[in-house]
């Protein structure tokens, strides 16, 4: 799908919104029904850990052989139409890089839309500086701090895309599409009194 100049840019939020449940994509973004997450407490303690990370102590990044990073960097690509404010880029001996994410959360939980917001974030960095990237880091918080490598495929990267073009097509034409398969969620779903089951 290749940018034009009224397609609006994609953060990460909002691709995570896109994979709980694609009818939030519509509901937010067409029809204007904002669900006021911001009011959740998890939510809330996760944006205030984002707000503390630069006190992360540095041997996490001695500890990876790191030679350079850049926090809190914007980073937006018009030829997927995507931005997103990434937590740190780390640099490596040899070119490489890589990125470094906080979560509020327990590693044990294993969220998907965890790893897919990185490599939404991967993306980026390939697009702006011109370099592949093959892995990413996450720090869950709520673990004193572990730090756990995840690698990226390019079926990974593939299935982002798709998600990408996905929230562009459905935000642009106004199309409604279907529900989450985890039935699970819409009792408790924000949506639940105006979404057609």
């Amino acid at each position: 799908m290749e940018f034009s100049e009224n397609k609006r840019l994609l953060s990460a939020s909002l691709l995570i919104e896109y994979w709980y449940c694609p009818r939030f994509i519509y509901f937010m973004n067409v029809l204007g029904v904002q669900q006021y997450e911001e009011k959740r407490l998890k939510v809330r303690l996760g944006r205030e850990v984002h707000i503390r990370k630069a006190l992360q102590p540095e041997y996490l990044r001695k500890k990876l052989g790191v030679i350079k990073q850049e926090k809190n960097v914007y980073l937006s690509d018009p030829g997927y139409g995507i931005c997103g404010i990434l937590d740190e880029i780390l640099f490596f001996d040899e070119g490489k890089i890589s990125l470094l994410d906080y979560k509020f959360a327990y590693n044990s939980h294993k969220f998907k839309t965890q790893f897919l917001q990185n490599v939404f974030y991967s993306l980026l960095i390939e697009r702006n500086y011109n370099t592949g990237i093959d892995h990413c880091y996450i720090v869950y918080t709520r673990e004193r701090n572990k730090l756990v490598r995840y690698d990226i495929k390019e079926k990974d990267k593939k299935e982002v895309i798709q998600a990408i073009n996905d929230v562009h097509h459905i935000i642009s034409t106004g199309y409604f599409p279907g529900g989450t398969g985890i039935k699970k969620r819409c009792p408790d779903c924000t949506y639940k009194n105006i979404c057609i089951r």
